[in-house]
């Protein structure tokens, strides 16, 4: 099974990356603002943000999903990302949006797009990594159902990634 790009939401359309993304990726990925909760927790210059859409090309053609260009559908500008990896803790959802847009419901919105399009696909159940020190993440989690947890439902489940801890959330698919 497939999706049918784009996904559509009232505000955005969510569809796979292409190279012509990149500069206004790098825009995004570039705010030090943005990123010191995702990855390494730092700005990416003009060749790794490349590289990052490079990968998310690459997770999407051999996987069916990866992380997917976020547009606003009201004057067609890349505002980031939202979508998946697989990874050792399993189907993980992860969204990044321009600071400008920060605010508005549209990390909901577009997680909650990539939500119905994992279902679709089959998938039985979501995690999501949220650092520590990022609690406006746990709350779009915690709107869309996700329970922090260890994988047998109990207790606090903790991971470290990227060299720092993260509250490990799960949401089942019906």
């Amino acid at each position: 099974m497939s999706l049918s790009f784009p996904l559509r939401t009232a505000r955005l359309e969510l569809r796979p990356f292409t190279v012509q993304d990149v500069p206004a990726a790098a825009a995004v990925y570039g705010d030090a603002e943005v990123m010191r909760h995702v990855g390494e927790g730092g700005a990416v210059d003009a060749d790794e943000a490349a590289a990052m859409v490079a990968a998310y090309i690459a997770h999407q053609r051999e996987h069916g999903l990866g992380f997917w260009a976020v547009v606003d559908r009201a004057d067609g500008a890349l505002i980031g990302d939202a979508g998946f990896e697989l990874t050792e803790h399993g189907l993980e959802l992860g969204y990044t949006l321009r600071r400008d847009r920060w605010g508005q419901g549209l990390a909901t919105e577009a997680a909650r797009a990539c939500l119905e399009a994992a279902r679709e696909l089959g998938h039985r159940e979501v995690v999501a990594l949220v650092d520590a020190a990022n609690p406006a993440s746990a709350h779009v989690l915690q709107k869309l159902g996700f329970t922090e947890g260890a994988a047998d439902g109990g207790g606090i489940g903790t991971v470290v990634s990227y060299g720092r801890p993260h509250g490990l959330f799960r949401l089942a698919l019906r």
